[in-house]
C-alpha cells in the first residue's frame, strides 16, 4: 500500500526513492521478461497454482521493506508442497536460493494500486499468468482507506474481484486479508474507524461469497500485529513478513492438495 500525502513517508520513503532510481534499468529489464515467464506459466501443471494478488504489501521492495512471499515461498518449500507462485509482475529485491531453490518470483501486486485498480486490470493479468487455483488476497480496499476514496468502492470492486475469480475458476480458494493496521501513531481515529469497518466488512463478503465449490476464507492479519512488524507505517519488516506468511500457512495447509 502507498501514501499519495508525501508528509507521512519521511527518510524511509526518501531511501525507496533512491533504491528504485538505482534498480530502474534492472526494472526494465523484468518488465521485459514477463511477458515470456507469463507465457511458461501457461503450460504449467502444477496442481497448487498461487497468485499472491494486492499492492506493495504483497509486491515487497526487499532489502527496505518486506513481501511475505519469500517467508510464505519457505514455509511451503519445508512443508514438501508442489506449488506454483503466478503472476505478471516479478520480483525485483534480493532474496537467497533456499534448500538449493530459487525463489518463486511472480506476483500480482502492484505499489499503490486501489482495489478498483486492482479489478480493472484483473481480467488481463489472468489471461497473460494463467488462472489459479488459490488466490491470496492482500489487504483489500488498504489503499482507498489510507487515500480516503470512498468507502462504498470498496465493498463493491472486493465482491466484483471475487466475483471474477470465481468466474474463471468456479473451484477457486479465495484466502483474503482481515487487513494489518498501520503504525499506532499513524492510525488516526477516523483510519482505525475505517480499518475497523472494513474489516467486520469483510468477514461478511467471506462468507457470503463462499459455496459448495469455491471457499472464500477470511484470514485475520490484525489480530496480535504490532509496531514492531513494521519498517516504516505501513510496510512489513521480515518480522512482519514471517507473521503475515505464518498466518496464511496455517490455512493453506488445510487447502492445498
Amino acid at each position: 500500500m502507498m501514501l499519495n500525502r508525501i508528509e507521512h513517508f519521511g527518510l524511509s520513503h526518501l531511501l525507496l526513492v533512491i533504491f528504485w532510481i538505482c534498480l530502474l534499468f534492472g526494472c526494465q529489464t523484468d518488465e521485459l521478461d514477463q511477458g515470456s515467464a507469463a507465457e511458461e506459466e501457461k503450460t504449467n501443471d502444477i496442481q497448487n497454482k498461487i497468485m499472491p494478488l494486492g499492492a506493495s504489501r504483497v509486491q515487497g521492495l526487499s532489502p527496505i521493506f518486506e513481501s511475505y512471499r519469500y517467508e510464505l515461498w519457505k514455509d511451503l518449500v519445508d512443508g514438501g508442497w508442489s506449488f506454483d507462485f503466478i503472476g505478471t509482475e516479478v520480483e525485483i529485491g534480493f532474496y537467497s536460493d533456499y534448500q538449493g531453490i530459487p525463489f518463486d518470483a511472480d506476483h500480482q501486486g502492484k505499489g499503490g494500486w486501489t482495489s478498483g485498480k486492482i479489478l480493472e486490470d484483473l481480467a488481463a493479468s489472468l489471461e497473460k499468468a494463467g488462472v489459479p487455483d488459490i488466490v491470496l488476497f492482500s489487504s483489500p480496499g488498504g489503499n482507498d482507506l489510507l487515500n480516503d476514496l470512498p468507502y462504498v468502492d470498496v465493498i463493491e470492486n472486493v465482491n466484483a474481484i471475487i466475483d471474477l475469480l470465481q468466474q474463471v475458476n468456479p473451484d477457486i480458494t479465495i484466502v483474503i486479508e482481515l487487513l494489518a493496521p498501520g503504525r499506532t501513531d499513524f492510525m488516526t481515529p477516523e483510519l482505525t474507524e475505517l480499518f475497523t469497518q472494513a474489516i467486520d466488512d469483510i468477514s461478511s463478503i467471506a462468507i457470503e461469497q463462499s459455496d459448495a465449490n469455491s471457499q472464500v476464507i477470511s484470514v485475520n492479519m490484525h489480530t496480535g500485529f504490532l509496531d514492531d512488524y513494521l519498517f516504516d507505517d505501513i510496510h512489513y519488516n521480515k518480522n512482519g513478513a514471517v507473521f503475515i506468511a505464518d498466518r496464511y500457512y496455517e490455512v493453506l495447509q488445510n487447502i492445498l492438495n
